[in-house]
């Protein structure tokens, strides 16, 4: 996403990384979904995922139909599930290319 940022619109924040105070939310609530701000507003899941997308102008398109609210469900549908699955491929990764 960062290479597809031109623009330099996003600020990528490591969650890891930051100390306290700095977040309004909990760090293991931070952690475990993907987090977004936009317009002053805190997003989860794939709402925060689609105000991603409106920032860089190859995915706009993806980011705006995001706002309807039907697709807005079927993405956190999806990324409810990719989260069920994303411990086993990490575990994958890990065996594949060791840190």
């Amino acid at each position: 996403m960062r290479r597809l940022d031109t623009r330099g619109a996003i600020r990528f924040v490591d969650a890891t990384k930051s100390g306290p105070g700095s977040c309004p939310i909990d760090r293991a609530a931070l952690l475990a979904r993907f987090h977004a701000m936009e317009d002053g507003q805190l997003l989860s899941g794939a709402a925060a995922f689609a105000a991603m997308w409106r920032a860089i102008p190859v995915l706009r398109p993806l980011g705006l139909a995001a706002r309807a609210p039907v697709v807005l469900r079927i993405l956190e549908a999806a990324y409810l599930a990719f989260l069920q699955v994303r411990p086993t491929l990490q575990r994958m990764l890990r065996r594949i290319r060791p840190a």
